[in-house]
């Protein structure tokens, strides 16, 4: 197995795109593998290395269908609703909480407050 051409940061020749370059262009690698990688160096750590794909074997964006649109609302929908009050939040849930912050912290809401009175909220 062949190790992958490296070049520095910004001497890649013409060519070769990151994932979000070829995003940009709306293109997708494709099935493609790894054509070469990017490294750029740091002080004391690590180099950071970007993995490059080849723009001439990159394949079109699939579009999205009125199902995967759906699919999309319904998944984001559920991460903010609570699945303790089982309201929209108007955010997405933190995972580290589980919960909306009025559910959360309880003891901080102020008498007859409402959590949920952003515009955006479908209740």
């Amino acid at each position: 197995m062949a190790a992958l051409p490296e070049y520095r940061w910004r001497l890649a020749p013409d060519g070769y795109a990151t994932y979000r370059q070829l995003r940009a262009r709306g293109l997708r690698p494709g099935g493609q593998g790894v054509a070469a990688q990017l490294e750029r160096p740091r002080r004391r750590r690590p180099p950071l290395v970007a993995y490059l794909y080849r723009i001439d074997a990159a394949k079109p964006v699939r579009p999205m269908t009125p199902a995967r649109w759906a699919s999309l609302a319904k998944a984001n929908a559920a991460r903010r609703t609570c699945p303790e009050c089982r309201r929209d939040a108007g955010y997405v849930i933190p995972p580290s909480l589980g919960m909306c912050s009025a559910c959360a912290f309880p003891d901080n809401a102020p008498e007859g407050a409402s959590w949920n009175s952003s515009p955006h909220t479908v209740r």
